[in-house]
């Protein structure tokens, strides 16, 4: 899957409360969740956010709850990826189960700034920042990841598999 768009930096440590506070929570449903996305931590966001843009963050995003709705959240304001120097395990997880690449490069994370505009090949683990025409690498995804994340999600990549 090939991805571009506009990158939004986040710092250390953000937690799954300041991706989607918890008044938020009483929906599943992602375009919902994404008019709140990121309003405990830049009440701004989804004002600026497109369709497509990634966000690039430092360590541990995603931590907190195990909630599902803050990747759901993400994906439904119009994340294309997150690019990390690492996650939470069960955000990781949770993003895969959505559908919502996620990718770990410290190098990247270090030195993407917000306002870039990145190339992305999650299937190489390729990431290329056109605007410091600079390329970076992350882990490439085990061949059953890439099929949940190009089928959409874990419940569409076994929908697809039960239809053989």
């Amino acid at each position: 899957m090939r991805i571009k768009g506009r990158v939004h930096k986040f710092k250390d440590n953000v937690n799954t409360d300041e991706i989607i506070p918890a008044s938020y929570l009483n929906t599943q449903d992602p375009a919902e969740l994404g008019r709140h996305c990121m309003q405990g931590i830049d009440k701004d966001f989804v004002k600026r956010i497109k369709t497509n843009d990634i966000i690039v963050a430092g360590k541990n995003f995603g931590c907190g709850s195990s909630r599902e709705h803050a990747p759901l959240s993400l994906k439904g304001a119009g994340i294309s990826c997150i690019i990390g120097i690492s996650f939470a395990r069960i955000f990781y997880r949770n993003c895969i189960n959505i559908g919502l690449p996620i990718m770990e490069s410290k190098e990247a994370a270090k030195v993407i700034k917000a306002g870039d505009i990145l190339n992305i090949d999650t299937e190489t683990g390729r990431i290329e920042d056109v605007t410091q025409k600079r390329e970076f690498r992350s882990q490439r995804f085990p061949q059953f990841m890439q099929e949940i994340i190009k089928r959409g999600g874990l419940m569409q990549y076994i929908r697809k598999r039960r239809e053989g």
